[in-house]
């Protein structure tokens, strides 16, 4: 069958997509952003598709030229400057009323439990909305609910609780009393496959989980077992706290972060993440591994131990190299004035030359560190960094080199800077 595999490139789409291609069908993956998709997934054809520009039916004919079924995995969290709610539901109706329209019959939107119609936050009620839009068309539809997906590869939410739990001294985090059912990616994408089977149930909305509640401050204590670390106090913070750092995360997304601390996740965990797997179970036959269970499948290595240490290291890094390049620039136009033109003059600089380069050297520090806060120039800017770095120990070696016995060490000290700029650059993908 050939299928269309939408959000192919996130962790429930890349996990779908590769357990399609094992089966042997002929797969299409789209994306909004599909560089470096070719490479991970060459069984694909790959195809751009932006939900936010897509919103009508015939934007949709194209790339639904000879497609069969359609599994629809593309979400969005909350609003960013790299994300619209309503521009990803305009994209999923759209797309539901061209399958109609081109006659493929069968088509599986991936969910979320707690999608309800006045559910406490826009995510909730988007996802109900396409639910109702998907279940009133005349097609062969299959919506999938899951619970808390669990999977080698990590992202957003997942991908916060293994930094939570890698934290030292004290374990910090926000609602432990949030009841979660969790489902392994296996079952989830096992399910997935079964519903493109001929004779498959059709018009069925299954939450996908493992009956088994689990508080989250049970699943963050699992997992820091799980990596390995001694067991220590768990300590939830306080609501009008976690608000705080909520609407910082909020704010960070729209300047393009994509943090698993909003406003959004906040409220959903407060609500819970519990539904009722059992129609799914009796339909499938499939019998969800319990979270102990999927722990114990895949026993965590160094690479996991890594990432959960770095994972809360990575914005500190962010902040503090904008914090370094930003502070930098200020202190030279404020109060290293004097200093920097006399180390200029002192270089042999003419005033005609001094002058113009003290103000372009202190304004691109300023605007690199204030560029670096702004994720889609973020890995661009940390480039800028290293060469800028770089260029300045060089120019500075060559005209000052005495500043290398300088008991203060300020080229010494530019080393450092240029490792954390490595660093950085290295930790910044978010999958």
């Amino acid at each position: 069958m050939r299928v269309l595999v939408t959000g192919a490139y996130g962790l429930i789409g890349s996990a779908v997509l590769g357990r399609l291609g094992r089966d042997g069908h002929e797969l299409v993956a789209a994306g909004r952003d599909i560089h470096g998709g070719p490479d991970r997934a060459p069984f694909a054809r790959w195809i751009e598709a932006d939900f936010g520009r897509l919103s009508r039916s015939e934007d949709w004919k194209p790339l639904l030229d000879g497609i069969e079924a359609v599994i629809n995995c593309v979400g969005a969290l909350q609003d960013g400057s790299r994300d619209s709610l309503a521009g990803v539901q305009a994209g999923t109706s759209a797309l539901f009323a061209a399958c109609e329209r081109a006659e493929i019959r069968r088509v599986v939107q991936i969910s979320a439990i707690g999608a309800e119609r006045d559910g406490p936050t826009a995510f909730a009620r988007t996802k109900a909305a396409s639910e109702i839009d998907l279940a009133a068309r005349d097609l062969d539809w299959v919506i999938l609910r899951p619970g808390l997906v669990l999977a080698p590869a990590v992202y957003g939410g997942t991908a916060m609780l293994r930094g939570v739990a890698a934290m030292p001294w004290r374990t910090v985090m926000v609602e432990p009393e949030a009841r979660v059912q969790v489902i392994g990616i296996d079952e989830l994408v096992e399910t997935v496959a079964r519903c493109l089977a001929s004779g498959a149930p059709v018009k069925v909305r299954w939450d996908v989980a493992h009956p088994q509640v689990l508080r989250l401050r049970e699943i963050v204590g699992a997992i820091r077992r799980w990596l390995g670390f001694p067991a220590q106090p768990i300590i939830g913070l306080p609501r009008p706290l976690a608000a705080v750092v909520a609407r910082f995360a909020d704010a960070l997304g729209f300047l393009g972060w994509r943090s698993p601390a909003r406003t959004t996740a906040i409220r959903q965990l407060a609500m819970g993440v519990v539904g009722d797997p059992a129609p799914w179970i009796a339909a499938t036959g499939i019998a969800p591994q319990s979270f102990a269970d999927i722990l114990r499948q895949q026993p965590a290595s160094v690479a996991d131990r890594w990432f959960a240490r770095m994972f809360l290291l990575k914005p500190l890094a962010i902040l503090g190299l904008s914090l370094f390049w930003t502070l930098t620039g200020l202190v030279t136009l404020g109060p290293g004035r004097e200093a920097a033109m006399a180390h200029l003059a002192a270089a042999g600089f003419p005033p005609t030359i001094a002058v113009p380069t003290f103000w372009l050297g202190a304004w691109f520090d300023v605007v690199l560190g204030l560029a670096l806060l702004i994720r889609p120039m973020a890995r661009l800017v940390l480039h800028v960094m290293l060469i800028g770095t770089a260029f300045y120990l060089l120019i500075g070696t060559a005209l000052a080199p005495q500043l290398w016995a300088d008991p203060l060490g300020p080229f010494l000290k530019i080393i450092p800077m240029l490792i954390a700029t490595l660093f950085t650059l290295a930790i910044l993908d978010e999958r």
